[in-house]
């Protein structure tokens, strides 16, 4: 196998110049990109840009315009009993039974998947454990918290074992203590070897979970990389967020900067590019930067309501 077969065989998924049309609307612009095995990848982007399309189209459940579009190295959407089995899917809704137990939730799937019953048995005690719920196994569904439901879908999602894990939005609604829950037993799928497909509006989770991302607005990627890497490119190290009160003091000019309202942030790779000239009356706070500037730098500050 060469290099380049290698590296094909290598990625769970691979679009190249994907497209989808809603009549003469074009949602997704020709985009590529790709998830190689064993790493998680952030698809992030505002509302109405294109990453609920795209990850539509990766499950299948969109066909797709123009371009192509793989999963395991098959056409998307048409993957056979087995390679589906190897998806697991994390809903954005909690599309759970209500009328089953926590335990009967999960063999009910397994059986969807036509995993055998001994199979099962010995499955369902282990994503109990896994997802902290093994003493909620005969609770009904409607006894649970939101964080345990959000528990009870990802463990579903890995009832057969799912070498590839899509999880859209798992963690929106959830207090602090449930969010930092699920993203335990999400480090530890990656370093089960697990690839995960993440989609957030949570920016720490997305710069504490994922390897790379892919940031899409109005149907295109705008940016793509590690964390760290998108943060040094496009809002370097230290954020300053300097009231407009003493904003005229100062030369801005000299600077990476973004009006914001009723203060101006500026952008520095150290502190003292700043600290040494600003004014001694200056009100302002400083702070390191992170993957949110970078986010709202991108796309813009403008609410977006679909």
């Amino acid at each position: 196998m060469n290099a380049d077969s290698e590296a094909r065989h290598d990625k769970v998924i691979e679009a190249t110049g994907l497209v989808k049309r809603f009549g003469d609307f074009e949602a997704v612009r020709g985009i590529d990109f790709f998830v190689h095995k064993g790493e998680c990848v952030g698809l992030l982007g505002p509302n109405g840009a294109g990453k609920t399309t795209t990850m539509r189209m990766i499950m299948g459940l969109s066909t797709v315009s123009a371009g192509q579009l793989t999963v395991f190295g098959q056409r998307a959407g048409h993957l056979g009993r087995e390679l589906q089995a190897r998806v697991g899917l994390v809903s954005q809704e909690d599309n759970l039974d209500p009328d089953l137990s926590v335990q009967a939730n999960l063999e009910v799937y397994g059986r969807y998947f036509g995993l055998s019953r001994a199979y099962i048995a010995e499955r369902v005690p282990q994503l109990l454990r896994f997802m902290q719920l093994e003493d909620r196994g005969q609770s009904r569904v409607m006894q649970l918290s939101g964080g345990m439901k959000r528990r009870l879908v990802i463990a579903r999602a890995l009832i057969a074992d799912a070498d590839f894990v899509i999880l859209d939005e798992p963690t929106t609604g959830l207090d602090p203590q449930a969010r930092v829950l699920i993203w335990k037993q999400l480090l530890d799928l990656k370093k089960q070897g697990k690839t995960l497909l993440l989609t957030t509006h949570y920016m720490d989770e997305a710069q504490r979970l994922c390897d790379r991302l892919v940031i899409i607005d109005h149907g295109q990627i705008l940016a793509e990389g590690s964390p760290q890497y998108l943060i040094d490119k496009h809002v370097k190290g230290h954020v300053f967020e300097l009231q407009k009160t003493a904003e005229g003091a100062l030369d801005l000019s000299r600077f990476e900067h973004e009006d914001i309202g009723d203060s101006v942030l500026i952008y520095v790779h150290h502190p003292d590019e700043f600290t040494q000239i600003a004014p001694t009356e200056a009100h302002y706070l400083h702070r390191q930067a992170n993957l949110e500037d970078v986010f709202l730098r991108l796309t813009g500050r403008a609410l977006r309501e679909n």
